[in-house]
């Protein structure tokens, strides 16, 4: 039976995949772990739940011989636009936490999935149909940890032939939890404005393209590269992932066909327009396609169809 250690199980991404996870292998299966106790019932109740903080080696690797842990899903990290207030913190947590995951996860033989983002791209990257492999040169602390964190994994597999994989995430939407400090995050916040006020002031351009993705397909694709083939894996560490891609303009129109009265007005945040503007606008995931058999569940319309009912 698997025995699987989720960091960071509190956060945005974290929280839906925990609950994903023990659905499908049990609660008993699923060890969540944070720096802060869930507050959802159904998190903290529906299997173990241990407070490890992934500086400390030490309680980590106790936490693991614990539960005898065979597989990790690393998630404790700091996104985007609080990495860029917070860099130093960014890279103490998302380098040097993943080093001290990567050294238990080899110490005790476990798979390991690390998280990527289209942050690790920067404004050198084509931008249109992002190539799989490419030049990446980040303009962010946070890009420049993902970066570091995809070769680290493909250090620790080429060396040690561990068991790592990783997915290159976009923005990611989702109903059932607040957005953690991304640039993205306006893709959720205009659906509970929309909802609440009727207008949604947004900090990027109107323009900004940026590929998306609704986070019912983030998690599925998360299970299905870790049961994947590992025989079939060319580009374990750094998928691409594509689902949909849209302006802040085009989400607000979506909107407004179901909600008429809506509207949508601008303040343009330069510190994270910035961000945006160094990023790919849409994604060549072919090689998740063809490599594990990647295809999306969600477009735009599915996706603001869905959020609407939800969050009504």
């Amino acid at each position: 039976m698997k025995r699987i250690l989720v960091t960071g199980a509190v956060g945005q991404i974290g929280s839906e995949l925990t609950l994903a996870l023990r659905a499908r292998y049990g609660g008993d299966a699923v060890v969540a772990t944070d720096v802060r106790m869930p507050v959802e019932a159904e998190l903290r109740d529906g299997g173990p739940f241990e407070f490890v903080d992934c500086m400390d080696p030490h309680h980590l690797t106790r936490v693991m011989q614990i539960h005898q842990v065979d597989t990790i899903y690393h998630l404790a990290a700091l996104l985007s636009a609080v990495g860029e207030l917070r860099p130093l913190q960014a890279w103490q947590l998302n380098v040097n936490g993943l080093v001290n995951v990567l050294e238990a996860a080899r110490q005790y033989k476990c798979a390991l999935f690390f998280p990527s983002s289209i942050g690790a791209f920067g404004p050198d990257t084509p931008r249109k149909r992002t190539p799989q492999v490419t030049i990446q040169r980040p303009t962010t602390m946070y890009g420049v940890t993902k970066v570091v964190g995809e070769m680290l994994c493909e250090d620790y597999h080429r060396r040690f032939g561990m068991d790592t994989r990783g997915l290159r995430f976009p923005g990611l939407i989702s109903y059932q939890t607040e957005p953690g400090g991304g640039t993205t995050d306006y893709a959720v916040e205009i659906f509970r404005q929309a909802l609440q006020h009727g207008v949604y002031t947004c900090y990027l351009r109107a323009d900004t393209r940026l590929p998306m993705m609704y986070m019912p397909d983030a998690i599925r694709a998360m299970i299905e590269l870790m049961e994947a083939d590992p025989s079939r894996l060319i580009h374990r560490n750094a998928y691409n992932l594509g689902a949909m891609d849209f302006t802040p303009a085009e989400i607000g129109e979506a909107i407004k066909k179901r909600l008429p009265a809506f509207h949508i007005e601008y303040a343009v945040d330069r510190r994270r327009q910035a961000i945006a503007d160094s990023w790919p606008q849409t994604l060549d995931d072919s090689a998740a396609r063809e490599e594990w058999h990647w295809a999306p569940r969600y477009g735009l319309d599915a996706m603001v169809d869905e959020m609407l009912q939800r969050m009504h």
